[in-house]
């Protein structure tokens, strides 16, 4: 048991306090975005800028450079998607939709280009050093891929962030992050929520139209 807090606590041993305040404050924050995404809320966004913007700051602390890629490109896709959720199309906002063939290959596309855009990075700062840095460039993609599809509402989008967080857990427990590793646990079983939530919400409004 002891090793088991050892491993957990240890990266913080040498890390500031305010380091470890920022990563809980971008923890919660994150947590609440999911909540309210798997509720259709525009608050998933705010929350969500909150939780970005932090862990911008904490992920160049660590020097994880691929996370700290995801999440600059997650507060520009917070604005956008923000934008997105509360125009009007016709007369009503946009609504969850399932994704076409058109979707699928511009989801594929940011997926590959993330990906190479990634391992640009990692070998322009020569850090393919750790597993990790390889599994970065995958998530990264998967991750770039979610969250424009969920600006734009589809359904699949909780397919990725499922798929993505599976990855995602043990990787920020090696990574040091643990509390960060935890906020991911939650987010899986947030996601698989969220896809339920959302399905039966897209299959009600197609039984009554």
């Amino acid at each position: 048991m002891n090793q088991i807090f050892d491993f957990f606590l240890e990266p913080y041993r040498t890390a500031t306090t305010l380091n470890i305040v920022l990563e809980i404050c971008a923890v919660v924050f994150g947590i609440a975005s999911v909540i309210y995404a798997k509720k259709e809320s525009i608050l998933v966004y705010p929350t969500g800028l909150i939780s970005t913007i932090i862990y911008v700051y904490v992920c160049y602390q660590f020097t994880l450079y691929g996370d700290l890629i995801i999440n600059i490109y997650y507060t520009f896709m917070s604005i956008f998607g923000w934008y997105m959720w509360t125009r009007l199309v016709g007369d009503h906002h946009i609504e969850i939709t399932r994704t076409t063939k058109k979707d699928k290959l511009k989801a594929l596309g940011i997926f590959a280009s993330t990906a190479l855009f990634v391992i640009f990075v990692y070998l322009y700062f020569d850090r393919f050093d750790r597993i990790t840095d390889y599994f970065d460039t995958f998530t990264t993609g998967i991750f770039f891929a979610a969250m424009w599809l969920m600006a734009n509402k589809k359904l699949a989008h909780w397919s990725l962030w499922i798929a993505g967080n599976i990855i995602s857990v043990p990787l920020y427990f090696i990574k040091g992050l643990g509390l960060s590793g935890i906020q991911f646990t939650i987010f899986l079983i947030l996601a698989y929520q969220g896809y339920i939530a959302w399905k039966k919400s897209l299959d009600s409004k197609q039984q009554t139209s």
